[in-house]
């Protein structure tokens, strides 16, 4: 069970995260730099987003629970801006959930230290990624082992990421576009099915069809 809990959450994060589309990026907004500049880059942007995602793990129940928001409704709205996200990814299309807009995208380049805005956020800690961690951390329903799951998934990615972005310049070759678009659709099958599952799920504990 843990093992099937981390491995939803690793792909749900895999998926909103798009480790392997922040590498592209993040060469192209680092060109001019060099090695040693765009470690710390790397670093701090991987640090920051932790922190982020790493709050909303341990305070995102909190906060839903100011706001008086249930957890069947959580699903259901988590569930359906996960299924947004994995449309887009199938599509190749991009949103604001796991990317940038044109106009963040050329504040970018203007600006020197690109690893606070837009690499820690909203690239790696966006709507799509902290969204998914309250609702992944939510349905573990305070068992311990499938909470210390999905917090081990929010590291693994937040690694990957960070060692993606140090060999970005060869994941930009290997991969190219095209391959990124390949990766990203099949993640966003994946995730499609995971985000009607989770609608399913908050439809069901609603107790509206009961």
């Amino acid at each position: 069970m843990m093992l099937e809990i981390g491995l939803i959450a690793f792909t749900t994060l895999f998926a909103t995260v798009g480790p392997q589309d922040i590498a592209v990026l993040f060469a192209a907004l680092t060109a001019g730099n060099t090695a040693a500049k765009r470690r710390a880059i790397a670093l701090k942007a991987t640090l920051i987003a932790a922190g982020i995602l790493f709050f909303f793990a341990f305070f995102g129940d909190t906060l839903l629970g100011l706001f008086g928001i249930t957890l069947p409704a959580l699903r259901t709205a988590g569930g359906i801006l996960l299924l947004l996200i994995a449309i887009d990814l199938v599509f190749a299309r991009h949103s604001g959930g796991t990317s940038t807009t044109s106009e963040e995208n050329e504040e970018a380049v203007t600006k020197p230290d690109i690893s606070v805005f837009p690499l820690a956020t909203p690239l790696i800690a966006g709507p799509g990624s902290i969204g998914a961690v309250v609702l992944l951390i939510a349905n573990t329903e305070g068992d311990r082992l499938q909470f210390a799951a999905v917090l081990a998934a929010i590291a693994a990615i937040l690694l990957l990421t960070f060692l993606l972005m140090l060999i970005a310049v060869h994941v930009q070759k290997l991969l190219g576009v095209t391959g990124v678009h390949v990766v990203s659709r099949i993640v966003g099958v994946l995730l499609a099915a995971l985000a009607v599952q989770f609608i399913f799920d908050g439809l069901a504990a609603s107790g509206l069809f009961n």
